[in-house]
């Protein structure tokens, strides 16, 4: 992790005081609260915990406002604060199969059993700007909330890959993952190449949305891998988390969180396909973010290209890659390293532009940095 550490004591302290009043904006205006933060800026939130690897909303509100909406900034804060935190125990592994939904859907099943559940979404609004949230918002005192009333996930609600692993077109989740006695904790544990796929998710979980995104189309693309993807289904709700208590075995509910969890579909056609008809790729991420967990199965499912016999050719199928440049936190400090003094490697590059390096590196006859750095000299 690279910070900026160095300059002078005042300098810095009216620096801070600069970027206070910058943060709080006009006095004559409300300040933003972290529990108003919390409630009506809900995805910048979410984000915020999935990249920062921690779910607390109003530590992740906190970290929205000190970084004046700047949310790989809030995600640094976060997850500087997590290190700080002690560890006492573990919880079993979440079973997305007792999630309350608040939205259920496959683009695979129009008539999925159990039903397709739309849920909070901005996929049927139009994109257009609505000018009366510029205005207050009245409230009444009689309103009925829609998420007071989701129920319990129902029984004759089945997992789309479970029917299709009835018959036996599609691997099973079971087929797919790593024995969970072996999963490594990436927080603790450096990456080492090649990693199992749990230690693969991991990172993906808490990598930079964008930069999944773009390798997620890239992928689409057929820079990834060959064929048509398809959303067997997406499920956003809150998820019972238990814990077990040491030395008695007893799990003990202590709450729920709220996660999003996407399986694609895709065929293959190497080695994998002789087995299976259908292949999956795996997306889960805290709170409401479906964009991620897609973006994330998909780019799993490119990960997978070298275990299921495909040819390896792009950035999307490159573990090591994607990996190393998905951490926003690392890439952040690593480009804004270079705001700190470069003062004795710049003058030995200018020595080696001066004395005619540019010549050999350029091939422009003294054009451009050697010529820059003549210029220099002259003045």
């Amino acid at each position: 992790m690279y910070v900026a550490a160095k300059g002078g004591e005042k300098a810095i302290a009216n620096a801070h005081r600069f970027l206070a009043e910058r943060r709080r904006g006009d006095p004559r205006l409300p300040e933003v609260g972290v529990d108003q933060i919390r409630e009506q800026l809900g995805l910048a939130v979410d984000r915020v915990m999935a990249e920062g690897s921690l779910y607390d909303r109003d530590l992740a509100a906190l970290a929205v406002k000190q970084a004046q909406g700047d949310l790989v900034e809030a995600a640094f804060l976060l997850r500087a604060y997590r290190t700080t935190l002690p560890r006492f125990n573990l919880c079993p592994v979440l079973d997305t199969g007792n999630m309350r939904p608040l939205r259920r859907i496959s683009a695979a099943y129009k008539d999925l059993p159990g039903g397709q559940v739309l849920g909070p979404t901005y996929d049927y609004s139009h994109r257009l700007l609505d000018f009366s949230l510029m205005e207050p918002q009245a409230v009444s005192a009689n309103v009925v909330y829609l998420v007071d009333k989701v129920g319990a996930l129902p029984s004759g609600m089945p997992r789309l890959t479970e029917l299709l692993g009835s018959d036996g077109l599609v691997e099973s989740s079971e087929a797919a993952r790593d024995d969970e006695a072996a999963v490594p904790d990436i927080t603790r544990e450096p990456l080492e190449f090649p990693v199992c796929r749990s230690a693969r998710l991991q990172a993906l979980a808490r990598g930079d949305e964008g930069f999944l995104l773009g390798l997620a189309y890239s992928a689409q693309r057929g820079f990834g891998f060959r064929g048509h993807p398809f959303v067997g289904e997406i499920r956003m709700g809150y998820v019972p988390l238990e814990v077990e208590l040491p030395g008695v075995g007893l799990k003990v509910r202590i709450g729920s969180i709220l996660v999003t969890e996407c399986v694609m579909l895709s065929r293959t056609e190497g080695a994998g396909a002789c087995e299976y008809g259908f292949v999956q790729g795996y997306g889960l991420v805290f709170g409401a973010n479906e964009r991620k967990a897609m973006a994330m199965a998909l780019v799993d499912r490119a990960l997978r290209s070298r275990e299921l016999g495909e040819e390896v050719r792009y950035p999307a199928q490159d573990e090591e890659y994607v990996l190393r440049h998905c951490d926003n936190v690392e890439s952040s400090g690593f480009v804004q390293h270079l705001k700190l003094p470069h003062y004795v490697d710049f003058q030995a590059e200018l020595v080696h532009v001066r004395q005619g390096g540019g010549k050999e590196d350029r091939g422009e006859g003294g054009r451009g940095p050697a010529s820059a750095g003549c210029a220099l000299e002259e003045r």
